[in-house]
Parts: structure tokens; C-alpha cells; sequence
């Protein structure tokens, strides 16, 4: 049986940084849960300001780590 895995470096647009409104409006994570991550380690974030954001290759991770592939 193959695992069926999903692209997300196709999916995600090529930016250096998102902030967390662009995250939500990716239809990644909720503004909520995206500070919920980041208060708890499981983000991590680049301060500018007082506006959080988070790198590409973090958006990568997070959803590669949290994705279930489905067995065809």
C-alpha cells in the first residue's frame, strides 16, 4: 500500500514571512490557536514590532508534522 502525501510547497504561496492574519486566512490556523502554538513551544515566531509572524519553512514543518497521509 502507498501513503498519499499532500505538497504544501505547492500549496503555500513563496513568501519570507506570514503574519498570523495571512496564516488564518490561508485557512491554516484560527488567529486563537496560532498564539495557543506559540505560547506553547510549538511555533515558533519571528517578533517584528509587537506583530508575530511565521517563516515559510515553519509553515512547512508544522503542517508536514500534522498531516495524517492516507494509505490507497
Amino acid at each position: 500500500m502507498e501513503k498519499s502525501t499532500t505538497n504544501f510547497r505547492e500549496l503555500l504561496p513563496r513568501q519570507v514571512l506570514f503574519n498570523l492574519k495571512d496564516v488564518q486566512q490561508l485557512g491554516i490556523l484560527k488567529i486563537d490557536m496560532a498564539k495557543k502554538l506559540i505560547y506553547k513551544g510549538e511555533l515558533e515566531v519571528v517578533k517584528i514590532g509587537n506583530k508575530l509572524h511565521l517563516s515559510y519553512s515553519e509553515l512547512l514543518r508544522y503542517l508536514e508534522k500534522n498531516t495524517i497521509p492516507t494509505i490507497n
